[in-house]
């Protein structure tokens, strides 16, 4: 059993608000944490070069968007994004604060390969974590985000991929609470491969149930955490693909049998779905009725990949990508309730 003498009851009602407020009714969370090289990527169809202004400019068009804050509860931050400001010279942590977002931090370096296994990974950046934290509370982070990433394929998930990291992602979670921040626990099962649904449950099933092992032998204060999970889904090159309802129903039953109650929420990452099946998934679990967790998002590409079509570099597309923002962030927050339709796709 978990012994929560170690930690006061001061810092664990901070946590447990912070946590709260992040899965608020009709709200989720934005991931704008894409390291540079990821951003790249993403900016290197547009035709955009990805230099600090530009990273800035388009991150500054994402937080000042209307309304934006109506339905998104928190912002995860990269570690450059966090100690830029605004062409005003507003922190953007403050900006964040000003407008009732709570700023988070991407605090894992990614990944390296596992010795003796076949390609699987474990999620590096625990060397220096604590002074890392300690820094970036001072700058104004009150949650964090660490991914770890499992594959299903030939004989994976290995149990030593599970364990090596559910223990990381405990480790990390137990640093954040003692620094006074709520960590964001990612254990991501990856959607790529030709598995079906079924052996997507019992990935996630067994990866969740070694994970929080991991996190009540750390003493993770359980009310002061936020799950990031994969949807349980048919892998991308299944040719049989599971339908929404199919996809709602074996998600909430996994996740009934291996997440705590006392989770105060689960976040779902979109990991490559398309940004309207990532909120249709949302919702149609929504709509199942009462559950024993808020359960919300805290997607990046499902959020963004319009938005940057719309803005593709050019300044004068500012407010029109503003716009495809803030009506995928609406369309997800009506997901939160399960009061979605697509027909909200039609009015922009």
């Amino acid at each position: 059993m978990i012994h929560h003498s170690i930690m006061d009851d001061g810092l664990r009602g901070e946590l447990e608000s912070t946590a709260r407020a992040m899965v608020a009714k009709g709200k989720g969370i934005l991931a704008a944490d894409e390291s540079t090289g990821t951003i790249a990527k993403r900016f290197e169809p547009l035709g955009v070069e990805s230099i600090e202004e530009t990273r800035r400019f388009y991150r500054e068009l994402l937080f000042t968007t209307p309304g934006v804050e109506e339905f998104i509860s928190g912002v995860i931050l990269f570690d450059e994004t966090l100690k830029q400001s605004t062409a005003d010279n507003v922190p953007f942590a403050r900006l964040l604060e000003e407008r009732g977002i709570i700023p988070g931090i991407k605090v894992d370096k990614g990944l390296t390969i596992l010795p003796g296994t076949d390609n699987e990974t474990a999620t590096q950046g625990i060397d220096g974590l604590d002074a890392r934290l300690d820094q970036y509370r001072k700058l104004g982070a009150r949650f964090a985000k660490w991914r770890a990433v499992i594959a299903i394929g030939d004989h994976k998930p290995t149990p030593l991929a599970i364990d090596v990291n559910a223990h990381l992602l405990a480790r990390y979670a137990a640093m954040c609470q003692r620094s006074g921040i709520v960590p964001i626990v990612e254990p991501e099962v990856l959607m790529n491969g030709s598995h079906d649904i079924e052996r997507c449950e019992r990935a996630i099933e067994a990866t969740h149930k070694a994970l929080f092992a991991a996190l009540d032998q750390h003493k993770v204060f359980l009310e002061g955490i936020i799950l990031k999970p994969s949807m349980v889904t048919s892998g991308d090159i299944c040719p049989d693909q599971a339908g929404v309802k199919e996809v709602a129903r074996a998600t909430v039953r996994c996740f009934k049998r291996s997440v705590p109650a006392a989770v105060p929420g689960i976040v779902f990452l979109s990991g490559g779905q398309s940004p309207q099946l990532a909120t249709e998934h949302l919702n149609a679990m929504n709509a199942m009725g009462r559950l024993p967790w808020e359960l919300s998002f805290s997607y990046g590409r499902a959020l963004q990949a319009d938005t940057l079509k719309a803005w593709a570099g050019k300044p004068d597309n500012k407010v029109d990508a503003q716009k495809v923002l803030y009506h995928r962030a609406k369309c997800n927050g009506a997901a939160r309730y399960g009061t979605y339709t697509k027909d909200m796709e039609l009015v922009k």
